[in-house]
């Protein structure tokens, strides 16, 4: 019984102890980081595109 024990808590350290999924989680957050600043200037490029195309057509218009 008590070696059982033993090779349980032997078992549950190693988990504990175990670093892989580190990797996965760290890749993650710079995803989310990346995607949200992509997110964010999305916006403000949308705009000035669309800010474009308005003066474009104004002139296209003046001048025809």
């Amino acid at each position: 019984m008590t070696n059982r024990l033993w090779m349980l808590s032997v078992k549950i350290q190693n988990l504990l102890s175990r670093e892989e999924g580190q990797d996965l989680v760290e890749y993650s957050l710079i995803i989310a980081l990346v995607s949200f600043a992509a997110i964010a200037g999305m916006g403000t490029l949308a705009k000035d595109i669309n800010n474009a195309f308005n003066a474009i057509g104004s002139t296209l218009s003046t001048s025809v």
